[in-house]
């Protein structure tokens, strides 16, 4: 269709995910994930640099608008989507990045656009860039509170109630994509294969994560299904706030447990090694609303050599299926506004307002209830989101004494740590441990 296409760089790749998200609500991720795909040929550095043009322009998109906005008499809404995307990933090269200089982003930006639609419309870019790359380079703190400002108003209230200005401003703040999170379950092995992939890839960045004892994170290492430890299933990919989430259940060998909203299966892998190991006659059952999901799910935990003693497509918010128990433990990672994902997810900013929380909110409410008829007397529920906002937090449980659970200090060692001494929830947040931003809380059933 145009010559970004037949010559793949790292640029025309962001723009066409920017492309997909604005134009057919995909998601920023999986639009990503198909087009480096496709595009096999690009480095591991283009490929870096496409995912921080992608994710870094839609996280600050309102705010890269009203910058162009500027330089445009009518702006630059009401523009075809390709050349508003060229524009926009632009204008995050010129006002963002350092390593690129701002007329080689426009001058490419200008050629692309001429070539999708002709000398007029690659005139009027050039015209709105050449201005925007004459104006000085606001700093990183200047960016984030813009962005800020340019999100939805009442979601960035409450995004500031819940965890104060200087933690709303990291969660905007421009920066380099988050690395991939990869999972060992055996926290033993972690230094092994963190030396066996650097061994793989010389030139990524390869380290131990810094919350979760199993985590492994990466910068620039490629494809998963190209290195070492994927085909036999020696890990796994799963982002570390996630699996501090799964960790903090506290599952014992020999348990019977329940992934409440399994989704595709990351904590139901970690959980079903913490209940079987040593043959200890433990079991894993997973629910989710979606049975694709489900699917999706057995098939990876297929590749990790575990399965799932049962699986169940359930509609919480209706009742709870097939599903009877009892179960010694269940986790609820219940499905939120996902603001403490912005960071991977940057298309959320697009959909989600705070007029959404209450609706959120009263489905979490069910959830929990739920669950609460499940699990034994005497045992434990974990309730997480991936949120950062009170709504999604502190006011759902305030309503678990109803449904007979009662807040009681984590008996997992990484959550009682991270919580504090007789603590029943936590926070993790990006500025402070380096992964996406989550809430754990910690119950038991009244006996």
């Amino acid at each position: 269709m145009s010559k970004q296409l037949r010559v793949p760089t790292a640029r025309s790749v962001a723009a066409e995910v920017v492309v997909r998200v604005l134009r057919d609500k995909a998601f920023a991720a999986a639009a990503l994930d198909a087009d480096l795909e496709r595009n096999v040929q690009l480095d591991v550095r283009d490929r870096a640099l496409a995912t921080e043009l992608a994710y870094g322009t839609l996280r600050l998109l309102g705010w890269l608008e009203k910058r162009l906005n500027r330089h445009a008499s009518r702006g630059i809404g009401s523009v075809d989507v390709q050349v508003r995307a060229q524009l926009l990933v632009a204008a995050y090269q010129v006002l963002v990045l350092t390593r690129v200089p701002a007329f080689a982003a426009v001058d490419e930006a200008v050629s692309v656009v001429k070539a999708l639609r002709g000398p007029r419309v690659a005139g009027f870019a050039n015209a709105v860039l050449r201005k925007l790359a004459g104006e000085p380079k606001p700093a990183a703190d200047e960016i984030a509170r813009a962005a800020l400002e340019a999100a939805d108003p009442e979601l960035a209230r409450a995004i500031v109630r819940a965890i104060g200005e200087q933690g709303a401003l990291a969660l905007f703040a421009p920066s380099e994509s988050p690395p991939l999170g990869l999972r060992v379950d055996d926290a033993t092995r972690r230094d092994t294969w963190i030396a066996r992939l650097r061994e793989a890839r010389p030139d990524a960045s390869i380290e131990a994560g810094k919350v979760s004892p199993l985590a492994i994170v990466a910068r620039g290492a490629g494809r998963l299904p190209d290195l070492p430890g994927w085909a036999e299933g020696a890990w796994s990919s799963q982002e570390e706030g996630s699996q501090v989430v799964a960790l903090s259940l506290g599952a014992r060998a020999g348990e019977v447990v329940l992934d409440a909203c399994a989704g595709r299966g990351n904590k139901t892998g970690l959980l079903a090694h913490a209940v079987g190991r040593a043959g200890a006659g433990g079991a894993v059952d997973a629910a989710d609303l979606h049975p694709a999901k489900l699917e999706r799910l057995v098939t990876e935990l297929e590749r990790i050599q575990v399965r799932p003693r049962a699986t169940y497509a359930v509609d919480w918010a209706a009742g709870t299926g097939g599903v009877t128990g009892p179960y010694d433990r269940i986790l609820v990672d219940a499905p939120c506004s996902g603001t403490g994902t912005i960071r991977r997810r940057p298309e959320l900013l697009l959909r989600r307002k705070a007029e959404d929380l209450p609706e959120l909110a009263e489905l979490q409410r069910k959830i929990l209830a739920r669950v609460a008829s499940l699990v034994k007397p005497g045992g434990r529920v974990v309730y997480a989101v991936c949120s950062v906002l009170r709504e999604e937090a502190e006011d759902v449980i305030a309503s678990a004494a109803d449904v007979g659970l009662e807040a009681a200090p984590f008996d997992a060692p990484i959550a009682a740590r991270i919580a504090g001494e007789g603590a029943s929830s936590f926070r993790l947040l990006p500025h402070r441990h380096t992964t996406d931003g989550y809430f754990v809380a910690s119950f038991l059933k009244r006996r």
